[in-house]
């Protein structure tokens, strides 16, 4: 048996013989895996990294103050829930609604899996920030087309059992093959913003 969901536009993964579901309103993805059929199916789980902000609730308008037409300043996240094992978190923003395909706002490599958030404005403890889709190294704000209708901005955090090898600028399609196959748990939210 192989279950399959959707990750996001463009991505889906198959996990054989697991019951996947979302926890609440908080878009965590959760999935339980019958990866030992000798203990007479018994599941293993693997847990979901709970990812929040004050600044904006899962699937609500992201603040001006956080677009590129405003402040610019990146919001406060917090998360939980992290797995013990994980040698650092990866924090990603994408916008996958761009004209030109998957638009890098903000990715983070390195952070400290012991930390549970990042301030307002502020880099996450430990982490290296890399260039967006702006050119800029760090946070890029929304800053969609005008009359482009809603994009959503897909914040994601991962677990990761091992550092990942990035170069130069990485793509969002970069992180995503980086980060398969060491993925040990991982978070999202989503914001949308229009102009």
């Amino acid at each position: 048996m192989c279950s399959v969901w959707e990750a996001g536009p463009g991505a889906s993964y198959r996990i054989p013989g697991a019951l996947i579901g979302v926890r609440g309103q908080s878009g965590v993805l959760s999935a339980w895996t019958g990866a030992d059929r000798s203990d007479r199916g018994r599941a293993a789980r693997m847990t979901g990294i709970e990812l929040r902000s004050a600044a904006f609730n899962d699937h609500a308008a992201i603040p001006r103050r956080h677009s590129g037409e405003g402040g610019d300043v990146s919001p406060p996240l917090t998360w939980s829930a992290v797995p013990a094992g994980a040698s650092e978190l990866v924090l990603l923003c994408e916008d996958p609604d761009a004209p030109g395909g998957s638009f890098l706002h903000w990715l983070v490599t390195g952070i400290d899996p012991g930390s549970s958030g990042v301030a307002e404005g502020e880099s996450p403890h430990g982490g290296q920030e890399w260039p967006n889709g702006f050119g800029r190294v760090g946070w890029g704000g929304p800053m969609p087309p005008p009359g482009h209708g809603v994009h959503r901005y897909f914040f994601r955090l991962w677990a990761v059992s091992e550092s990942l090898s990035l170069h130069g600028k990485p793509t969002v399609d970069a992180v995503h093959r980086a980060v398969r196959g060491q993925e040990l748990a991982s978070g999202t939210l989503v914001g949308t913003y229009q102009r």
